[in-house]
């Protein structure tokens, strides 16, 4: 009887925590749904929802709908999960399987650079990008995806790799597998935790860079979502309800995401490779 009560103070301590964490959610969507005279009320859910704001933030613009900008997002989203995913693989096999000069003092750097702010670098990338004529396209926000995708992914990997046994390595070799071979058809998939953890962090992390976005985009037709958000902010009144509408759509993408690929992503944080 006492273990029966103490798993349902458990539960119950779990559920209020839970209601308190999701109470934001909850306020968004009522929020997303108050004419503009109730927005400062204290209710969260209006008197009379207006669903309208979904339809009419959708299509705030008389030359692009929402759908504009989401294709824009997600075509730039493509090559920035493909590089990341491709390259770190590529450069953590190295660290990890390949024995080359100085790979210690090469991997220390490698990890050094996780402490480099972004705003060190920001300014001599943008004036690169400007003198070759690349600004005001998505070249400066794919590009640097396809050299490794990042220190961080490239140290997870590393540690994936490292777990796998070298055991597996060496049957390769004897059936005739090169160093490519090997890590197409040996490496790579038993990594795919890894891969897919990396596939998660740089869709998340990229759809929400405004502060690139906004940096390298000044054309409205190559505007993605974050960019046109702030579209409504520059109106003379702006249309909350119009604009949590649509915020609240523009993290669908990324939950959608996180939840389809959970599984993968839970086995890549709770483990590191094969046990031998």
């Amino acid at each position: 009887m006492t273990v029966r009560r103490s798993k349902w103070v458990v539960h119950l301590v779990l559920i209020v925590f839970s209601l308190l964490m999701i109470y934001p959610v909850i306020w968004w969507l009522g929020a997303s749904l108050k004419p503009l005279d109730e927005m400062r009320l204290p209710a969260i859910w209006p008197s009379k929802p207006m669903w309208s704001n979904y339809s009419d933030g959708w299509h705030f613009s008389d030359q692009y709908s929402f759908a504009h900008f989401f294709s824009n997002t997600l075509l730039m989203e493509v090559g920035n999960v493909f590089g990341s995913v491709l390259t770190a693989a590529l450069v953590a096999y190295g660290f990890a399987r390949l024995n080359f000069k100085l790979r210690g003092m090469w991997f220390g750097i490698l990890l050094l650079t996780m402490m480099l702010p972004t705003q060190v670098t920001i300014i001599p990338q943008y004036i690169l990008y400007n003198s070759v004529g690349l600004v005001n396209s998505y070249v400066p926000l794919v590009l640097p995806h396809f050299f490794g995708g990042g220190a961080f992914f490239i140290f997870l990997i590393v540690q994936f790799i490292r777990g796998i046994p070298r055991d597996l390595d060496e049957a390769a070799t004897i059936d005739g597998a090169s160093v490519y071979g090997i890590f197409w058809r040996v490496v790579l998939p038993l990594v795919k935790p890894a891969l897919v953890t990396v596939a998660i962090f740089t869709f998340i992390w990229s759809w929400d860079d405004f502060f690139a976005q906004i940096l390298y985009l000044s054309s409205v037709e190559k505007f993605t979502v974050a960019l046109a958000l702030r579209m409504f902010i520059d109106q003379f009144e702006i249309q909350w309800g119009q604009l949590l509408a649509m915020s609240l759509l523009s993290v669908v993408p990324s939950a959608l995401m996180f939840f389809f690929a959970q599984k993968h992503f839970v086995s890549g944080i709770a483990t590191t490779g094969l046990k031998g």
